[in-house]
């Protein structure tokens, strides 16, 4: 019986071991949870979600604070138009997010930035580009694009001297968003370098609609690869969303993947940025705990867990803190419901809004707690403590795990030494 380990992915002069660890933002996939994977061989994201925000929490810097400050005038104000990212203070957290993760760097693996595309920053064109272009001068080793076709995505860093030679690839749910993107990107003449796959039984935000159910991602990756031989195209294809064994992955490998992309059961790990309280709510949902809603600003649905403390929240809009998911006129999807729901009970000292979420403020603080279909399965993958509460794992048990199991078998974790002795 085959195991993940006895396959390679090959990304340029590199043969990796072929588990990549997501792109969670915000900080969920920390630079400590990357740097885990590239050690161990295989692939670590980091986010670049709020950005400034991840900086001032690393680096003691203080970009929204002088944002806030900056904007304090148009707080009580429902026109967002007046509010930009200061595109050098963007760079510049981008290159301390990135760059100080690159220096800590060790092993053979590899560490990409996540790239949101859906961060449209009241300036979708010009903060994209800082992004990417910050991210190529930070050193990454490479960069995945996310949320979005990203059709011009590629045009943004064609003047770069590391546009062709930094790992650049695309995340899609149909074969149809690949056929798109190739073509709008064809007089570049520049390939992807992979292309991750992504099914319906990932976390967050998805690349379907609320028929989600009616996809599976090996049919996806079928038509996927069926498309790329017709058309000669040699990239490889990465399965991502439900993989929870490393029997799972073997089967994508022995099906033409070149590798999987994996998160959920890293969400749980020392490593991950999520607050120990809130890795103990993934461990103890249960499979009806666990829903696809439309409250994201964004437009596409959301995975979650019920209990989430961001359904139903009416925050004030925070954009002059944050301001991410503003389009280019200064709109957001969440502040249309709250100044709806706000018109129609000004009495009211609490505003409810059911139907959209403060995305920014909520991720900000971990309150949005997204997750994949299988998170329900996660107090399978660990120790029960004596006390009720569930073992945290590190990241390398996890990687190993998928790396070297077998017949779908999950390892434990050794208990503590202090239970033990």
């Amino acid at each position: 019986m085959k195991r993940v380990d006895d396959f390679r992915l090959r990304l340029g002069d590199k043969q990796l071991v072929p588990i990549m660890v997501g792109g969670m933002g915000v900080d969920i996939s920390t630079a400590e949870l990357a740097l885990e994977a590239a050690r161990l061989g295989g692939i670590g994201h980091i986010s670049d979600a709020m950005v400034p925000d991840v900086s001032d929490r690393r680096f003691d810097t203080s970009y929204v604070k002088d944002k806030t400050k900056l904007y304090k005038f148009n707080i009580a104000n429902a026109d967002k138009t007046v509010i930009q990212f200061d595109l050098g203070l963007l760079a510049e957290a981008t290159h301390l997010h990135v760059g100080k993760t690159m220096e800590a760097k060790r092993g053979d693996g590899m560490i990409f930035v996540n790239c949101m595309e859906k961060l449209t920053m009241n300036g979708p064109r010009e903060t994209l580009r800082t992004r990417l272009v910050a991210a190529l001068d930070a050193g990454i080793d490479g960069i995945t694009l996310s949320a979005g076709l990203h059709l011009g995505s590629f045009a943004l860093m064609e003047d770069h001297p590391r546009f062709r030679d930094a790992q650049l690839g695309i995340i899609v749910s149909s074969v149809r968003a690949l056929q798109i993107f190739l073509k709008k990107n064809a007089r570049l003449n520049r390939l992807p370098d992979f292309i991750i796959v992504e099914g319906p039984l990932a976390g967050g935000h998805l690349g379907f609609g609320m028929d989600w159910k009616e996809f599976d991602l090996q049919t996806i990756m079928n038509e996927v690869q069926a498309y790329l031989k017709k058309e000669q195209l040699h990239i490889p294809v990465i399965a991502a969303g439900g993989i929870f064994t490393g029997s799972d992955a073997v089967s994508f490998l022995e099906n033409g993947a070149s590798g999987v992309q994996v998160a959920t059961r890293f969400t749980v790990t020392e490593e991950c940025g999520l607050p120990a309280k809130v890795k103990q709510e993934y461990f103890k949902a249960g499979e009806d705990d666990i829903e696809v809603n439309g409250i994201s600003p964004t437009g596409y649905p959301m995975r979650m867990l019920k209990n989430t403390p961001a359904l139903g929240a009416g925050v004030r809009p925070n954009c002059e803190s944050y301001g991410y998911l503003l389009d280019g006129a200064g709109n957001c999807a969440y502040i249309t419901a709250y100044n709806r729901e706000v018109a129609a009970h000004p009495n009211d000292r609490t505003v409810v809004v059911k139907d959209k979420t403060c995305l920014c403020t909520h991720m900000r603080n971990f309150n949005c707690w997204t997750c994949g279909q299988f998170t329900y399965r996660l107090k399978d993958t660990t120790n029960r403590l004596p006390d009720g509460s569930y073992q945290i794992l590190t990241a390398e048990h996890v990687f190993h795990d998928y790396q070297f199991s077998v017949d779908h078998k999950i390892a434990l974790p050794a208990m503590p030494e202090i239970l033990t002795a």
